[in-house]
């Protein structure tokens, strides 16, 4: 114990003497949890829409109108034109084009039916797939409207209608705030607890330090906590930060215990560490080390549930994803702040964080002794 405290020692006046460090651990991730939620905004509005109105006629101006109002379209053209409407998509200054055929009101009333084009530019599939959504809803409700106007029955004999009433669960006003927040919180904890622990220990190596204490008399195991430590502490301390953040600019507050929250980040920040420590394991200098976290991270991040849900992604892909640590911390601080969920709801989650830390501070253990030999 007494050599491992002269470690500890070592390593936070080490620490706390770069200003780097410091500086990457707490700013840079303050930073990152203001912005990206704020920019990864998944409301889609204010699409630009150019309308091939050839009918002319009320209904189509009724539509046009309808379509503008409901706050998702923003009208970029209004003629005959359907070349200069292309021309606009290939510049990129309309998302959907709507086509109104010649008598598009008088097929509508005599033949009861008519017939709209609507094209999208799918090069962003979720522009495409959601803007299409919206147009054909929207349109869907001017067709009802159009029918209950025609509609005409006695006073005595009610229309039959069926309402659906909605109830959204956990996050009433859909706000993506409250779900993109916890899940970034979680992936910044991650570059903290392997990016930099595995910085620290290759700095060692680049000036030669790391040699010195290899024949010192202090164990593995001494060596292997001492580097955990300060690195653990400090990632408990990011996580207070991160939920302080969360709070101050979003308004956001854990709906479960804070209690449960330490405990699963304890673990996982075990877990993290001992990535980073592996990789420094195969790393001789820091810039091999950044390259290789630089590719985790990209691992880490699309293979989280993050941004993409782990069930709409292929097979394969979701055999990576469970493989993955930070998912299962992603879902466990989602769960927790939005769900309010406890320590039996994710027990499944907290073994296999479990599993991962013993795994790669294990493997991390056993391959250093191996370089070190």
């Amino acid at each position: 114990m007494r050599n491992l405290s002269f470690i500890l020692q070592k390593e936070f006046r080490q620490i706390f003497r770069d200003k780097t460090i410091l500086r990457m651990m707490f700013i840079m991730p303050i930073l990152q949890l203001i912005i990206i939620p704020l920019a990864a905004d998944y409301e889609i509005k204010h699409l630009s829409i150019s309308v091939i109105d050839q009918d002319h006629s009320t209904y189509s101006k009724r539509l046009t109108s309808k379509l503008t109002s409901s706050g998702y379209f923003r009208l970029v053209q209004y003629d005959n034109s359907y070349s200069k409407a292309l021309e606009n998509v290939g510049n990129g200054k309309t998302d959907l084009i709507l086509t109104i055929p010649a008598h598009f009101e008088r097929d509508l009333i005599k033949e009861n039916k008519a017939t709209l084009a609507l094209a999208a530019d799918a090069v962003s599939n979720t522009k495409a797939g959601l803007g299409s959504s919206f147009a054909t809803q929207i349109i869907n409700d001017f067709n009802n409207e159009i029918r209950e106007e025609w509609i005409r029955l006695p006073r005595f004999n009610d229309l039959p209608q069926i309402q659906i009433t909605n109830v959204n669960w956990y996050n009433p006003h859909i706000d993506y705030h409250l779900f993109m927040v916890p899940g970034i919180l979680a992936i910044l904890v991650t570059m903290v607890g392997s990016f930099l622990a595995s910085l620290n220990i290759v700095s060692e190596k680049e000036i030669g330090t790391i040699e010195q204490i290899n024949v010192t008399p202090i164990k593995k195991h001494e060596f292997i906590l001492g580097k955990l430590i300060p690195f653990w502490v400090l990632g408990m301390i990011s996580v207070t930060m991160g939920m302080l953040v969360a709070f101050a600019i979003f308004r956001i507050i854990p709906q479960g215990s804070y209690l449960l929250i330490y405990l699963f980040s304890g673990v996982y920040l075990l877990s993290v560490l001992g990535i980073g420590l592996l990789l420094s394991t195969f790393s001789d200098s820091q810039q091999q080390a950044t390259l290789f976290a630089f590719f985790f991270m990209m691992v880490f991040v699309l293979m989280s549930g993050l941004y993409t849900p782990i069930d709409s992604m292929p097979t394969w892909a979701k055999v990576i994803a469970y493989c993955n640590p930070p998912m299962y911390f992603v879902k466990v601080i989602r769960s927790i702040f939005i769900k309010g969920s406890g320590f039996t709801d994710m027990l499944p989650e907290f073994g296999a964080i479990v599993v991962f830390a013993i795994f790669f501070n294990l493997l991390a253990i056993l391959n250093y002794r191996k370089r070190s030999a």
